[in-house]
């Protein structure tokens, strides 16, 4: 699954640290979304689009490879 996170905490400038504690998650979790190597529950997911104002699906897009 691809996602914006990444250009979305460097637009706000912020660190996987203070995105993370603002998610209540660890900065691995948050490095491994940004990475593709994670994907996010759907709670997770939700809270990510409340906190950066967006929609899901403006954040993170399914791709075909991804299962």
């Amino acid at each position: 699954m691809k996602n914006r996170l990444k250009v979305l905490r460097a637009e706000r400038d912020m660190t996987q640290a203070a995105l993370a504690a603002a998610l209540e998650v660890s900065r691995q979790t948050v490095n491994a979304i940004e990475t593709g190597k994670f994907d996010p529950s759907l709670p997770l997911a939700f809270k990510i689009a409340r906190l950066f104002n967006k929609r899901v699906e403006d954040i993170f897009e399914d791709t075909p490879d991804s299962t």
